[in-house]
């Protein structure tokens, strides 16, 4: 498969896909933010819902296991009225031989308004872009190891949250980058948005062959030197589904080497923020005094994955210009 996708040109020309972030312009970036940044005050309320999407349908189609991404995309859906299904892989006719492409039009001709898609394999959602004759919107859930975009976009309005403009901001990826769709997502939606240096820390095993030259970052194999006066630290989670063969020499050598904890914290900017995607390998990527610190914003990484996924079905699951989330 051969991920693709047109660059879009300006705010007001969304994509009638999100599968992934390279090539998506700031504006249309920002564009998503703003819609979010609506909903994260809704998120907020004791009445939390809306009626934006009433009437409309989206099916959330999971080849993976999730938590975050499945039970956010599923809430964003019912807090914006829509009518949500989940289908997991397991429950589905693919046990029964179907092909999985077969199983994404059986669904369209259901008439779904946006078909969120996870699945092991790079590019799958793009391969299912093109095989829809319908207006249904395919969103990106995270295929393989190539990209996740909603899960950078909620890092992003974290740290604008925290930080204000990711303008000349320098930010730390920590760990099995090579594995990370998280990773090159984040990288594509923090070079676009002007952060200052992008640094990816960790073992060479576990570093993409074209990080330093096709994805345009600093690439740093001692963690001591690639936290130093950082703004973010992001943290990756080990793959170990992914990885073939010894990556490291083990868990405990790896957080050693690469894990962070309380004096690692100490190298990077005062105001340090500290995230990661989750799920947390304690004690192999971070120490529970971080995950649970003063410098951690987690926990608020998820609440507002919520906001950016009701953002993104809002805009893509619906007519353009009937409303705002407010």
């Amino acid at each position: 498969m051969s991920p693709s996708q047109p660059a879009i040109e300006d705010a007001a020309d969304l994509p009638r896909h999100l599968l992934g972030l390279e090539g998506v312009s700031a504006a249309s970036i920002n564009r998503i933010l703003e819609e979010a940044q609506g909903f994260r005050a809704l998120v907020d309320q004791a009445d939390k819902k809306t009626d934006a999407l009433k009437g409309r349908t989206v099916i959330n189609l999971f080849f993976e296991a999730s938590t975050r991404t499945r039970t956010s995309f599923e809430l964003a859906g019912k807090r914006l009225s829509a009518d949500v299904i989940n289908i997991s892989a397991s429950a589905s006719s693919l046990q029964k031989g179907e092909t999985w492409l077969d199983t994404v039009r059986t669904l369209e001709a259901m008439t779904p308004d946006a078909l969120v898609i996870r699945h092991p394999d790079s590019g799958a959602p793009h391969l299912a872009a093109r095989a829809l004759d319908s207006h249904c919107a395919v969103i990106n859930g995270g295929d393989g190891t190539h990209e996740h975009p909603t899960q950078a976009l909620l890092d992003v309005l974290t740290i604008q949250h925290h930080k204000g403009p990711i303008a000349g901001l320098k930010v730390a990826i920590v760990g099995d980058a090579a594995h990370s769709r998280v990773a090159r997502s984040q990288i594509h939606a923090l070079h676009t948005l002007g952060a200052a240096e992008i640094r990816l820390v960790g073992p060479k095993t576990l570093m993409p062959t074209e990080a330093a030259t096709a994805l345009g970052v600093q690439v740093f194999h001692d963690a001591d030197a690639g936290l130093e006066n950082v703004d973010v630290i992001i943290m990756l989670r080990m793959q170990m589904e992914r990885i073939r063969g010894a990556a490291v020499p083990s868990q405990r050598e790896y957080f050693r080497l690469y894990g962070l904890d309380p004096a690692r914290v100490e190298r990077a900017a005062d105001d340090v923020l500290v995230m990661h995607p989750g799920p947390m390998n304690r004690g192999v990527e971070i120490a529970s005094e971080v995950a649970d610190g003063p410098y951690s914003v987690i926990l608020p990484q998820v609440t507002n994955g919520l906001a950016i996924r009701m953002a993104v079905l809002n805009l893509l699951a619906r007519e353009r210009g009937s409303g705002s989330p407010a």
